[in-house]
């Protein structure tokens, strides 16, 4: 005996076997930037305190193993050459990566609260427009501290250097914030990211964690004579730049991933 399907479920078969089964998106690549190439300071600018832009004063910043390294062998005392180094291109909003490791001992003259000190400065002011005696750039920075093998020394910490922020719907006009992160005391490397969306909100993750979270970086506190921007203005964006305060460090990872697009 023949037995009839009924249509409706005949149907349902023919749409089954001739519908194309629904393929999901396939994840876009993230596209990050190389800032530093391994090779050469290619696309940076130095700018060090008493000295003119791109006046590498004793051969602070230079590329050793694949690395950019801040180095003092060539001093034979520290006497405020504050140095930074900065990326050639500005940006608002992105992920930042860096890796880095504290080496070395601290050069003759460097300040107490320089030692095992370092950073990377962002929504920085351009390098071109520092006096020569400037010692910081006016920006927010993330500060790479090491222990003193004593006590806690939390590292991406934040200074703000001719900056405010908002933390904890509160106004900070305290020079530095600790994070929560712990302390590394010896010359291990340490995975950094930054998390920054223009003058919204702003992440330090350090290994993973994040550590620090602030909102709304605005201009105010102490500014460069005839800096352009008034208190209270928002800062929205500027150029990335690592810092030199006496201490050697080593830089191997220098990269970013553009939000803005």
């Amino acid at each position: 005996m023949k037995t009839l399907i009924p249509v409706t479920i005949c149907m349902a078969m023919l749409l089954s076997c001739n519908t194309p089964t629904p393929k999901s998106e396939p994840a876009k690549t993230e596209e990050w930037i190389q800032l530093f190439n391994g090779k050469d300071l290619d696309g940076w600018t130095i700018k060090m305190a008493k000295h003119r832009l791109n006046e590498n004063f004793n051969n602070t910043f230079r590329v050793e193993n694949g690395m950019m390294v801040t180095r003092y062998d060539q001093y034979d005392t520290f006497d405020g050459e504050y140095g930074h180094i900065f990326y050639k291109t500005p940006y608002s909003h992105y992920k930042l990566r860096v890796e880095y490791r504290v080496v070395g001992e601290q050069v003759p003259g460097g300040q107490g609260w320089a030692y095992k000190n370092s950073g990377v400065m962002f929504h920085a002011q351009s390098p071109e427009s520092m006096g020569l005696d400037q010692e910081f750039p006016v920006c927010l920075e993330a500060q790479f501290l090491g222990g003193s093998g004593q006590g806690e020394r939390p590292t991406a910490n934040l200074c703000t250097p001719g900056t405010h922020v908002m933390m904890n719907g509160e106004l900070v006009t305290q020079h530095c914030t600790n994070s929560t992160s712990k302390t590394y005391n010896g010359e291990e490397w340490v995975h950094f990211e930054l998390v920054v969306y223009g003058d919204s909100v702003i992440h330090h993750l350090v290994d993973g964690d994040t550590v620090l979270t602030y909102y709304k970086p605005i201009i105010g506190g102490d500014l460069p004579e005839g800096f352009p921007m008034a208190e209270g203005e928002p800062l929205t964006s500027g150029y990335i730049a690592l810092q030199a305060e006496s201490h050697p460090y080593d830089f191997r990872k220098i990269e970013l991933l553009d939000l803005s697009k």
